[in-house]
Order: C-alpha cells, then sequence, then structure tokens
C-alpha cells in the first residue's frame, strides 16, 4: 500500500513547513506548491533531512491554469492527494480608507480565490471515493478584524464562510473540512509556535469532528 498524501498549496516557512514535517512524520508523502522555485527547493531538502518524502511544483495561486497544471502534474507523477492544506495569503499593513481597489482585488485572489481553485482540484476524486480531507489556514481576524490589515481581514473572513459552506456541502459525501483560525503572529519559541499549531491540524485530521478550530491565547 503507497503511503498517504498531503498536498500543501502556498508552502513555505513556517505553518506549512511544520505541518509538512508533521503530516510527514506520520507516514505521508507530501508535495509542496508554491511560485518560489528556491524556496520549495530549499524546504524540499530540510524536509528530506528529517527523512520526510517531499517534492516540489511551482504554480501560482492567483492563476487557475497553473494550480490546474501543477495537480495535473501531481497526480500522473505521485497520483491523487488523500489531504489538501490551502495555505497561501497576502499580509499586507493598511486600513481600509488606505486600502486600493485594486489592491484589494489582487490580493483576494490569493486569500480566497486560491482556495477555491485547490479545492476544486480535488473534491470530484474525494467525493468518487467518499473520503477525503481538506483543511484551510485561517486567521483570528476572520472573527476579530484588526484595522490595519484590512485586506487580509477581509480575505480570512471570506476563506472561513468558504470553508465552512463547503464543510457543509461535502459532510455528506464523508469528506472533511476544517480550519485552524490563527490568533496571532506566528513565531517559534512562543505561543505560536509553527509545531505547536501542526498538531492541531494533525487532531482535525484524525477527529473530523469540528469545522474550525481557534488557536489564540485567552
Amino acid at each position: 500500500m503507497s503511503k498517504p498524501f498531503l498536498v500543501i498549496v502556498g508552502a513555505g516557512q513556517g505553518v506549512s513547513a511544520a505541518v509538512a514535517r508533521k503530516f510527514g512524520s506520520e507516514g505521508f508523502r507530501v508535495a509542496l506548491i508554491a511560485r518560489n522555485q528556491g524556496s520549495l527547493d530549499t524546504l524540499v531538502d530540510n524536509l528530506k533531512d528529517e527523512a520526510v518524502e517531499a517534492f516540489a511544483i511551482t504554480a501560482d495561486a492567483t492563476n487557475t491554469e497553473s494550480v490546474e497544471n501543477a495537480f495535473q502534474v501531481i497526480r500522473e507523477q505521485f497520483g491523487t492527494p488523500d489531504v489538501l492544506l490551502y495555505n497561501a495569503a497576502v499580509i499586507s499593513q493598511s486600513t481600509v480608507s488606505n486600502l486600493n481597489e485594486q489592491q484589494l482585488i489582487d490580493e483576494f485572489k490569493v486569500n480566497v480565490v486560491g482556495a477555491l481553485t485547490s479545492v476544486k482540484q480535488v473534491v470530484p476524486a474525494f467525493v468518487e471515493r467518499r473520503e477525503g480531507t481538506i483543511l484551510i489556514t485561517g486567521g483570528g481576524i476572520a472573527i476579530t478584524p484588526n484595522p490595519e490589515y484590512a485586506s487580509l481581514s477581509i480575505g480570512k473572513a471570506g476563506v472561513r464562510s468558504l470553508t465552512y459552506s463547503l464543510a457543509q456541502e461535502l459532510k455528506a459525501h464523508n469528506v472533511y473540512v476544517g480550519t485552524v483560525s490563527i490568533g496571532g503572529y506566528v513565531a517559534k519559541g512562543t505561543f505560536y509556535d509553527p509545531d505547536q499549531i501542526a498538531e492541531k491540524y494533525w487532531e482535525l485530521y484524525q477527529e473530523r469532528n469540528e469545522v474550525e478550530y481557534v488557536y489564540a491565547q485567552s
């Protein structure tokens, strides 16, 4: 039997790398998708040093054709994913009154539309076999917006809504959808240590009993 297979869209250092390590330590193969080949190569090398079987595919989350092509390569070369994690986001500082309309549109494409595109690459197979997991990285600012990060607050609210809607749609097909809403700045050695956060993604994957886990200090 082949190893289970995780695909991460928006892969980089931090949460996605920690999730890759966690799932990899549990026997998963991992495919990493991002725009920067150099960063991907470094991440793959780091994972391989930790005995995680990892592959890298370049794609732009804002470009539907690019994402579709990446998943086509993944299916042809590595097989059908068992788990998808969407982790792409643009973190920019701006209040609503200073936010440029085009900036909001461009960042929404990463923060929300890319998640939709990525989800559509795995849903048909998951529904057909009545098995699969979709995980999406959320943010506490979806619930309590930060006025200094208006675009990201709007984007995280949007992707949170997408997650809940998708979870309701796919529940009848035995496909699990969940999100970890991270309530602070991710940094090693803090409450928001990425390796600790990654444990919550693993718990959601295993337990499948709640759509959202809010990872925040009380």
